[in-house]
């Protein structure tokens, strides 16, 4: 018999159990009611190949998993309660886990990424929380474009416009279990954002992936195409994953001081994301879209330096009182992996915290121009390149991860050089 835990209430008939691959997308399937028991007590099989194959299913050969071993499967076991899906009736909902046909963790699955990186702040007594802010579109699902015009963020007539799609994202993601505290119309037309409750750093990863899959799911009941891309739009804003970060013990945020400002060890933690945030770049935006969202002035950083409550740096400090003292890294592309993405910062917070080092590149002005501040990469190729060469990604990511990562990089680089633009038509066709 399963756990209490995962005992399914009379009425689920079905339940929907999946985890994040490669790309942080949810993959799995759907379990039938009598087949249930069956599937906590051994599992669901599913293949290896879905922590290496890209946002299109397309897979390739990798040292890990490829044809010479057959793709093998894996096991798939339930990691969190089941909860009724109120958009879909007799449905649940369940986040898993991945174990080998050995029962241990897969060496390839993104998560384990962050479990490790968990398991080191546990040892140095810490409680890791985050807090994730997602910013993606509501479109029409026919002409791929916004039903909304002008650019109105935080317009609460906007906002009431869009009650009745936002309205039930906010009460179903709360049906499944994941704490939503306000959500708003961003800075472009379609646009919005909604920011979860911080929480324990594992659960908000397996959030932001559950999340995306659910809020595509309830866009498309009501209508709309939700999309996490990073900038479908060239001249509008592009979508982010914002992370605030800070550490806890024993109930207490490590972050403050006495007066609620950032504390020596959070500036530790700060200098330590600081450090590695340009070769760790690959881990926050993983497409060539993506980097288009690098521009200067644009609110998306372009280089490492911090702040107080500034929007034009790369880390910004966000104090005020003992609980809500934190950092916010705000580089991060809403179609990021969050394992990778918050297994890295987290690493090199902890390496701040463990050498004591000291945030450099303050700036009270406009971050896109201070100097002296270390660049992001503004091209995926680049970003490869600085990630191949970091024994800092190596050493988090492990070699056979980070090869996989890089490889589908430099496949989707490939692609988009491989391919003439209509613009590129428009210009010079006729024209040459």
């Amino acid at each position: 018999m399963p756990n209490a835990e995962f005992t399914l209430p009379e009425d689920i008939r079905t339940v929907a159990i999946g985890i994040g691959d490669l790309n942080g997308i949810m993959r799995g399937k759907r379990v039938t009611r009598d087949q249930w028991n069956d599937a906590c007590e051994s599992g669901v099989a599913l293949s290896i190949a879905l922590f290496a194959c890209d946002m299109t299913s397309d897979i390739w050969d990798t040292p890990y998993v490829n044809m010479d071993n057959g793709y093998p499967d894996m096991h798939l076991f339930p990691d969190s309660p089941v909860r009724r899906v109120p958009w879909e009736e007799g449905c649940g909902f369940c986040f898993g886990k991945a174990l080998g046909m050995d029962h241990n963790p897969v060496p390839i699955d993104p998560r384990g990424v962050l479990v490790e990186q968990l398991e080191r702040a546990a040892a140095l007594d810490f409680e890791v929380t985050i807090g994730a802010e997602l910013e993606f579109y509501l479109l029409d699902p026919e002409t791929l474009q916004p039903r909304d015009v002008g650019n109105q963020f935080y317009g609460l007539l906007r906002a009431a416009e869009l009650e009745h799609v936002l309205g039930p994202i906010r009460d179903g993601l709360a049906g499944v279990g994941i704490r939503i505290e306000q959500s708003n119309p961003e800075y472009a037309p379609g646009q919005v954002e909604v920011n979860m409750r911080y929480c324990d750093a594992l659960q908000a990863a397996d959030n932001v992936v559950a999340f995306r899959s659910l809020v595509k799911e309830i866009a498309a009941k009501h209508g709309y195409l939700a999309t996490f891309m990073a900038k479908p739009f060239g001249p509008e804003s592009g979508n982010g994953c914002h992370t605030h970060h800070s550490l806890w013990r024993d109930g207490r945020n490590l972050f403050a001081d006495d007066t609620g400002r950032l504390s020596k060890p959070g500036k530790n933690y700060l200098a330590g994301m600081q450090r590695r945030m340009a070769e760790s770049a690959l881990s926050s935006s993983t497409t060539p879209n993506a980097y288009r969202r690098r521009r200067p002035y644009t609110f998306c950083p372009t280089n490492n330096c911090w702040g107080n409550d500034n929007r034009t740096v790369g880390l910004r400090v966000i104090d005020g009182s003992p609980q809500s003292a934190r950092v916010e890294k705000r580089d991060g592309s809403a179609d990021c992996n969050p394992y990778y993405l918050i297994g890295c910062e987290i690493a090199a917070g902890l390496e701040g915290i463990e050498n004591g080092l000291e945030p450099k590149h303050f700036t009270e002005g406009n971050g896109y121009e201070l100097d002296g501040a270390d660049p992001l990469p503004l091209n995926i190729d680049d970003a490869i390149e600085l990630a191949r060469s970091s024994e800092f990604m190596r050493s988090v990511l492990g070699e056979d991860r980070l090869s996989i990562l890089t490889v589908q990089a430099e496949r989707e680089s490939g692609f988009l050089q491989d391919h003439v633009t209509s613009l590129e038509i428009e210009r010079y066709l006729r024209n040459f």
